[in-house]
């Protein structure tokens, strides 16, 4: 997988895993979300979509469980309107 993609994955996880209050919620939705932006750009990229999804999710789950919520507070879960 280039640099590029995995720089990218990162990057995605990092700025997305805040969404949610708890480390759990964070945790969920940073390796979907990491999940998702690491199939679409190992496959645009000509890699493997399931190892792009493998790696994304692990960084987004990863960031989003050890962040705190006031590292980057995007409002409420669309879950808890």
């Amino acid at each position: 997988m280039p640099r590029f993609s995995l720089a990218f994955i990162a990057v995605l996880g990092l700025g997305l895993a805040a969404c949610g209050q708890t480390p759990t919620e964070r945790g969920l939705s940073g390796a979907g979300i990491g999940a998702a932006g690491g199939a679409a750009t190992s496959a645009a990229t000509g890699g493997s979509p399931v190892g792009g999804a493998v790696l994304g999710g692990v960084a987004g789950g990863a960031a989003g469980a050890l962040t705190d919520e006031s590292d980057l507070d995007l409002g409420e879960p669309l879950w808890e309107d």
